[in-house]
């Protein structure tokens, strides 16, 4: 092919751009999204801290991949230490708040639980973080001429921001494929062992039982009488 290589779509966007314009592209941000999976032992209490800026959008979603009951009790609280969101014995769970300045705070709970340990799957979403306009009012100022493009700069912008949109929900969906296949594997484990379990007890039942019969019917026959010499 004489050494042509194809670019995707916003990679060939850019390299029509002028080298002014490539060093503005630096003030795209990545999408602010983030997910963990921990394990939370049997009657302890595990506490966050996420910082916002005022009029931001703050998604939490979490699920119990594990443990017990696949319960948990959850809690959301405001910077000025105000109850946002409170649920109990709950195995999931999406809550979009709009933040006000400061740090909120949201725990998962197992002191209810004195024996079962809990894995925990949480995903947060950040979005309105102030940092996307920032960064295309950086790149608007290195435009000079713009007949030099054959796109105006907003379209360039509409068309990035619409790909990031559809790249961050695919990664989105795919992080929350992947927690309800942990979680249905989990579940399908513990069936398959409490299956196996009962398995060999009703056996061993069945064992015992068959014994019991076959001594008690050669009981039924033996001829208990002495015989006189």
């Amino acid at each position: 092919m004489g050494g042509r290589m194809w670019l995707p779509f916003p990679v060939l966007l850019l390299s029509a751009l002028p080298a002014a314009l490539l060093r503005g592209a630096a003030g795209f941000t990545p999408s602010l999204d983030s997910d963990f999976t921990f394990t939370l032992p049997a009657g302890r209490k595990e506490c966050f801290y996420q910082p916002m800026p005022l009029k931001a959008s703050l998604e939490i979603e979490y699920q119990v991949l594990d443990g017990g009951e696949l319960d948990i009790d959850f809690h959301l609280t405001s910077p000025e230490g105000r109850t946002l969101v409170f649920e109990q014995r709950k195995s999931d769970g999406v809550h979009t708040i709009e933040t006000e300045d400061g740090d909120y705070m949201f725990c998962f709970d197992n002191t209810f639980s004195t024996i079962s340990e809990k894995v925990i799957f949480f995903e947060l979403i950040l979005d309105n973080m102030g940092e996307e306009v920032q960064g295309q009012e950086d790149w608007k100022k290195y435009i000079t001429n713009t007949d030099v493009l054959e796109m105006k700069l907003e379209d360039i912008l509409e068309s990035i921001n619409s790909i990031k949109s559809r790249l961050s929900k695919s990664g989105h969906i795919q992080t929350l494929l992947r927690a309800f296949e942990a979680r249905d594997r989990n579940i399908q484990e513990s069936n398959f062992d409490r299956v196996n379990f009962w398995s060999v007890v009703n056996l061993m039942v069945m064992v015992v039982v068959s014994a019991i019969q076959v001594y008690t019917l050669k009981s039924l026959f033996e001829d208990k009488r002495k015989s006189r010499t």
